[in-house]
């Protein structure tokens, strides 16, 4: 007998309806303080662990579909098919009162993200795309990503201490700064990876850049961007992946530009 392939149109639909009632306490909590302090300076609200817990039962309950959460963990990222979720991308900015954080949802099938939903509940944007497009903005089908210019988009880029040490030191990151700016001086620091993938995927900024290697961060937005007809890669330039250590999300054109950006300013390990 033939298995059936699962419909990532109704799993996303299913999916939408329970992020819009987990937007409600994302809405009431808005500057909740600090509840658990994670590595560094990263923490996570009660808001974090509630909504998390809230998600997952209703992924799990209406799906059958696992759920990995950046702060309980749960289902294996290799599972056939797993939701990743990311109860407050940008959770810092939500603590301070900043209406830039999101509820971010990935599904991964056999490792392949093949559809994803970006809440902005302070915001009313809502983001969602199954594999193939087109992208949805508050279910308004939205045009695929064009060609961009370098010089002529918005690029966001991680937050980041210059004195950080690590797999992206701080000199690196200052090092990619500065020669994007060369050529492009409308940078964001928005501190939310989350937003800014989604934001790419819907033509608002022509790519995003992260050092960082959380999968819940980037799930949801390599979806979409791809969904759009975008490139998403490692900042090696390799195909993004679950085991990828970064991410560049880009368009069509700005993409190019960014990895001749990338190979000038040369390995990581150069800056340590």
């Amino acid at each position: 007998m033939a298995v059936q392939s699962p419909d990532f149109e109704a799993l996303v639909a299913q999916a939408a309806v329970i992020l819009d009632e987990a937007s409600k306490p994302f809405i009431a909590g808005h500057r909740a303080e600090s509840a658990v302090q994670k590595k560094g300076n990263d923490f996570a609200t009660e808001v974090d662990l509630s909504i998390e817990r809230q998600v997952v039962q209703a992924l799990e309950s209406a799906t059958g579909i696992g759920v990995h959460g950046e702060e309980f963990g749960g289902a294996a990222i290799d599972s056939p098919l797993v939701w990743v979720l990311d109860p407050i991308d940008g959770t810092f900015n939500y603590a301070a009162g900043s209406p830039m954080a999101a509820i971010l949802l990935g599904l991964l099938c056999d490792g392949e993200p093949v559809a994803g939903l970006t809440w902005l509940p302070f915001t009313d944007q809502r983001y969602s795309a199954v594999v193939g497009g087109p992208v949805y903005y508050n279910g308004v089908a939205q045009p695929p990503i064009r060609r961009g210019e370098i010089g002529q988009c918005v690029i966001g880029i991680g937050t980041f201490n210059v004195d950080w040490r690590g797999r992206f030191p701080g000199r690196y990151r200052l090092a990619v700064l500065e020669n994007v700016s060369r050529v492009c001086s409308k940078l964001r620091m928005h501190g939310a990876t989350g937003i800014d993938i989604a934001y790419v995927a819907v033509g608002i900024m022509g790519a995003a850049i992260s050092f960082g290697h959380h999968i819940w961060d980037h799930a949801a937005g390599v979806a979409l961007v791809r969904a759009a007809g975008g490139i998403v890669t490692d900042l090696s330039g390799q195909p993004w992946t679950p085991a990828s250590r970064s991410a560049l999300a880009a368009a069509p054109g700005v993409h190019d530009h960014l990895m001749e950006i990338l190979d000038r300013v040369g390995s990581p390990e150069d800056y340590l």
